[in-house]
């Protein structure tokens, strides 16, 4: 994530006609791009979708969920940024948000509660992710699909299965963002470091739920010296991060901003890559042939067609060695059981 979402807010407060011009590349002005939030009046879509109304790659703006997305819409519509936004209520008005769509962002279901695991989650988001995807493929096929509905492990082999049944899937099209666990690995590195926050780099790969997340702190930039109690405490830390979050709010919430800022992040870099800035990479959880297992997250890089080139692991340490061994069995598990609902 080379590009800080705080300098791009702040981009915002420059000249009218900065953001709208060029990002970075060139002086055209920029494609017009929509982006659809399924679930945009939840805890993680409300922030969410603040934050796609100030990214000036976004020329319109879709909101939906079940109920309540005219009062967010019409809140986030007063925001003086480019995008033109509209807010979908109902099953009914599903299409309609999702038509011409070029990415779709899925935050939509329940959050975590204290005591929770994401198990308990799948039984009831798998289903709202299945019923989203069909309508994904019926009225854009074409979109980048961003998936953020918890268990993600689980909902974007889901995802994939309802796509390959309606004849649209394209793996290169289809993302479980991961980049939570990649902003959680910087933010506690840095800390321990002693680095400034914004210079720093960690891949993390795996999957997206407790051990299945791998920060890999060996390949961190910059390099610091650190023990190797340290980096197994940052390790757990970094998986357990959502835990931490669902017990502060004590019944209160989940994660929410913290993911609203990383979806909005991974988002931002897809728009980036199919407007054609080159060398866009982020981690993200893809069909992937970096190990044996279907899907698996790592630094892929962005392009005008998606996932452009899957990178592969690098150096591990023996202790990032031995932790991919043992989250292979549980991400295979999660993987099988969204094919699995999604076949049934």
């Amino acid at each position: 994530m080379r590009a800080s979402m705080l300098r791009f807010i702040k981009s915002l407060t420059t000249s009218p006609s900065s953001h709208v011009l060029r990002r970075g590349y060139a002086s055209e002005a920029v494609p017009e791009r929509k982006v659809a939030v399924l679930g945009a009046a939840g805890g993680i879509g409300q922030p969410l979708s603040l934050l796609m109304k100030l990214n000036p790659l976004v020329s319109n703006l879709a909101l939906y969920d079940i109920a309540n997305t005219p009062g967010v819409a019409a809140d986030v519509s007063h925001i003086n940024t480019r995008s033109e936004v509209v807010g979908y209520a109902s099953d009914a008005e599903l299409g309609k948000a999702l038509e011409g769509a070029d990415v779709v962002i899925i935050p939509a279901g329940v959050p975590r509660k204290p005591g929770m695991t994401r198990d308990d989650l799948f039984n009831i988001n798998a289903g709202i992710v299945k019923g989203l995807c069909e309508a994904i493929a019926k009225h854009c096929p074409n979109a980048l699909v961003n998936m953020i509905s918890n268990p993600v492990n689980s909902t974007v082999p889901i995802a994939a299965e309802v796509f390959k049944k309606a004849g649209t899937y394209d793996p290169k099209r289809l993302f479980g963002v991961t980049t939570l666990d990649v902003v959680r690995a910087k933010t506690f590195y840095a800390g321990k470091a002693m680095v400034p926050v914004a210079e720093v780099n960690v891949p993390v790969v795996g999957g997206h739920a407790g051990i299945t997340i791998l920060p890999l702190f060996s390949q961190a930039t910059p390099k610091a010296n650190l023990s190797d109690e340290v980096i197994t405490a940052l390790t757990k830390r970094t998986q357990d991060g959502g835990t931490e979050v669902v017990e502060a709010k004590a019944g209160k919430g989940s994660a929410t901003l913290s993911m609203a800022y990383a979806g909005a992040i991974f988002a931002d870099a897809c728009l980036k890559g199919l407007n054609g800035v080159p060398d866009v990479i982020e981690c993200s959880f893809v069909q992937s042939t970096v190990t044996e297992l279907p899907f698996f997250a790592s630094r892929v890089r962005l392009g005008k067609n998606g996932v452009e080139e899957v990178l592969g692991l690098g150096p591990l340490s023996d202790f990032e060695k031995e932790g991919l061994e043992k989250l292979k069995p549980e991400l295979k598990s999660s993987i099988e059981k969204g094919i699995k609902f999604a076949t049934q």
